[in-house]
């Protein structure tokens, strides 16, 4: 887990997942999904940088937007100068 702020997030998309998607139609266009591309990047990048990656899926996802296989990016390692 990056952070702890990210925590109450990620609750809150797993309550979507169990409360509110079921009763949604499913209109993804990505794998995996853009709550669990959320959940991910927030694990993956902490609070800021993941919300910034999940705000940008969700807009994209849309019929002019892409579609297909979109994994969380890596980590860019931090380089020592």
């Amino acid at each position: 887990m990056k952070s702890i702020l990210s925590i109450p997030l990620i609750w809150l998309v797993r309550f979507y997942q169990a409360a509110i998607s079921p009763y949604t139609p499913s209109t993804c266009r990505y794998s995996p999904t853009c709550s669990q591309y959320t959940i991910e990047a927030l694990q993956k990048h902490g609070v800021f940088y993941g919300s910034w990656l999940a705000i940008k899926r969700i807009f994209s996802c849309n019929p002019w937007g892409g579609s297909g296989y979109d994994p969380v990016p890596e980590k860019k390692a931090k380089s020592s100068k």
